[in-house]
């Protein structure tokens, strides 16, 4: 594989880069083979995008690294030696230190690897071009798939053959829509887009979890309801979830996961089993779901009263719903409102307990909850006013 090795920049200067716990650990992998900054960081930084994990690429084997790692006073975690995997800890600083490898069987969900010395071959196993650069540790730029060109173009294209690369695992058709929603402009590439329509049927073979995860990243990523509508258009949104056409709706809503996936879901209540999710996302949708349209009309009374049902982030997610659903403008004062309603009202404590109500004669059973339950509808309904005293000779005459 030929790449581009001129009129690369550099980063020597790069702050991240010259970080003393990162250049120490380079510093020790380095006498005993070549060790390289892999991936994310480099694309993020030729992007100048914010860079949170910093992941090393070498030549050495797992076992060395381990013994150098310790031999230097580092923590060393075998986090994933199967696949030639250590995490080495530099005073709280990790870095994940990976074998180069090749692949030698794939299956479409898993590879088994050979380990290498050779950093083309390492770079030809990867999914993008613009996630196959390497970085030295004086800043010196390794491309051997023309990833810096792609990166100036902000094109994403898979490395190599695009249906080879996805043959090999197919969840890399989402992360290439996902790629382009993050980083990607205009159309996607067009050879990358023909491949992923026609082997989208393998996307069946994912498991739920990984889907989940690859699809919440990209509704939150800054072009995800153009790259939504294109998988659309292509086959492949439908081979994850039924899916609505509420595209403007999703263009108008914040960059939050969960709440677009709400809008995006034909069938939100069926999200949990369909994309594994958590009890706590589970439970956010349903309520969202069951929570009445919003509007403007409603009174202050009237506001405060569905709050105290739906709870803050219910409260939230129904309010924006219903304002991406409206014809209102994203800057109309009375939405704003109504959506910090939830940030400056401390919910209120029904003044009634069941200990009041066994005090005045109450058994615990049926009815005291059906009394407690009687009392706090004419407390919600007097907008929280009513107090104890009032409360309990309502119970009292009943």
């Amino acid at each position: 594989m030929k790449g581009s090795m001129r009129k690369l920049p550099s980063l020597a200067r790069e702050k991240w880069l010259n970080e003393p716990r990162l250049q120490k650990v380079l510093g020790v992998l380095n006498t005993g083979g070549q060790t390289r900054i892999a991936g994310g960081a480099v694309r993020n930084a030729l992007m100048k995008r914010p860079i949170s994990d910093v992941d090393l690429a070498t030549t050495l084997s797992p076992t060395d690294v381990v013994q150098l790692a310790r031999g230097a006073g580092f923590g060393v975690h075998p986090t994933g030696l199967e696949h030639g995997t250590v995490t080495v800890v530099n005073r709280a600083a990790a870095f994940e230190v990976t074998t180069l490898r090749r692949d030698v069987e794939t299956d479409g969900r898993h590879a088994v690897v050979l380990f290498t010395k050779s950093f083309e071959e390492d770079a030809a196993r990867r999914d993008f071009t613009i996630n196959a650069l390497y970085c030295d540790a004086r800043g010196k730029l390794y491309d051997f798939t023309n990833g810096y060109a792609d990166i100036r173009r902000k094109r994403i294209r898979f490395v190599g053959v695009a249906a080879q690369r996805i043959e090999e695992d197919y969840l890399r058709i989402l992360r290439f829509f996902r790629f382009h929603a993050a980083y990607g402009k205009g159309r996607p590439d067009a050879k990358g887009l023909a491949a992923c329509k026609k082997l989208r049927k393998g996307l069946t073979q994912i498991s739920a979890e990984r889907l989940r995860q690859e699809l919440l990243k990209l509704l939150v990523a800054q072009g995800a309801v153009a790259a939504l509508q294109v998988m659309a258009k292509a086959g492949v949104l439908g081979q994850i979830i039924p899916y609505t056409d509420e595209w403007r709706v999703m263009k108008r809503l914040p960059s939050d996961d969960i709440l677009r996936l709400m809008a995006l879901a034909k069938e939100p209540e069926n999200l949990k089993e369909k994309l594994r999710l958590s009890n706590a996302e589970a439970d956010r949708i349903k309520a969202a779901i069951s929570a009445p349209q919003i509007t403007l009309s409603l009174r202050e009374k009237e506001r405060r009263a569905l709050l105290y049902h739906l709870g803050p982030q219910a409260w939230r997610d129904s309010v924006s719903l219903s304002w991406a659903r409206s014809r209102a403008s994203l800057a109309d004062a009375k939405w704003k409102k109504l959506l910090r309603l939830a940030d400056r009202w401390a919910k209120p404590v029904l003044p009634l307990t069941g200990k009041d109500l066994l005090s005045v004669g109450f058994q615990a059973g049926p009815d005291m909850g059906a009394a407690l339950q009687k009392a706090e509808d004419y407390w919600i309904v007097s907008d929280f006013t009513s107090t104890r005293e009032d409360l309990m000779r309502l119970v009292k005459h009943e």
